[in-house]
């Protein structure tokens, strides 16, 4: 396996850039784009040798996606309140789709991907305390689409509808502790794709380094709907809370941003 510096890396990376468009290294694989260029690079799993800078990683990503990736799961504090199953699940789920065929008949549903920007069908947002540096799960029964009238009185029977009462969180600090372990100083190339036939091509034409995880940047990309908190549980099984990114919003999440041209 080939070893670069910083240097020779940002080398080899326009290079591949000028060549343009290459054909797909790993026809019928989905992470066939950063396989690809993997291979190009003559490196494994994403692992960039670069003597003394373990901090690096090398993403690469589909231009213009409206795709979804996991950052990491997390769940809401009070942590000790187990807060989705034993608090979001009973109380504000709502009777699984398989519920009877695949599940039990009695099987609960707690599935929502929110954040900032507005509300769920089903009332759900994420707002911020800048105060309290945190990050808050809100209901408001009033934002509850009328389509789910009868999931609402229930709601009401068990929780009332009132705002949640604690409020599940995370504090900022968690999340940069948490974040910063994710998200390290990057390579970060977009490509373009192009389709001949059965052929697939990439266009690695965009080259960012991308240095500093910003825990300010990550709760702004919140508020503006480009990091989402996503619930998976039911009543079986808690697939756990994951906080997910828009694609091509992983730049805005870092301090410095620098284009290679």
């Amino acid at each position: 396996m080939k070893t670069y510096t910083k240097e020779s890396l940002i080398a080899a990376l326009k290079e591949i850039k000028n060549r343009r468009w290459i054909p797909n290294a790993r026809p019928g694989n989905s992470g066939g784009i950063g396989n690809t260029l993997e291979d190009l690079l003559g490196i494994q799993e994403n692992n960039l040798p670069i003597p003394n800078a373990a901090e690096w990683e090398l993403k690469c990503q589909r231009a213009n996606t409206s795709a979804l990736t996991t950052l990491f799961h997390m769940e809401p504090s009070p942590r000790a309140l187990k807060f989705v199953p034993n608090i979001l699940l009973p109380n504000y789920g709502w009777k699984h789709e398989l519920a009877g065929t695949k599940y039990p008949v009695n099987e609960m549903s707690f599935r929502q991907t929110i954040h900032g920007l507005d509300r769920s069908d089903r009332g759900f947002m994420v707002e911020i305390d800048k105060t309290s540096r945190k990050v808050l799960i809100s209901f408001d029964a009033s934002k509850v689409d009328p389509r789910h009238t009868e999931w609402l009185a229930w709601v009401d029977s068990r929780a009332g509808l009132d705002e949640l009462t604690p409020q599940p969180y995370w504090g900022f600090d968690d999340l940069y502790h948490k974040a910063g372990t994710k998200l390290l100083n990057t390579f970060y190339v977009q490509a373009e794709v192009m389709k001949n036939g059965d052929e697939e091509f990439f266009y690695y034409n965009r080259i960012l380094i991308l240095r500093g995880f910003s825990v300010e940047n990550f709760v702004k990309a919140i508020v503006e709907g480009n990091v989402l908190v996503d619930f998976d549980a039911r009543t079986g099984h808690n697939h756990g809370t994951k906080f997910r990114l828009r694609q091509n919003a992983l730049p805005m999440l870092y301090s410095e941003i620098q284009e290679v041209v």
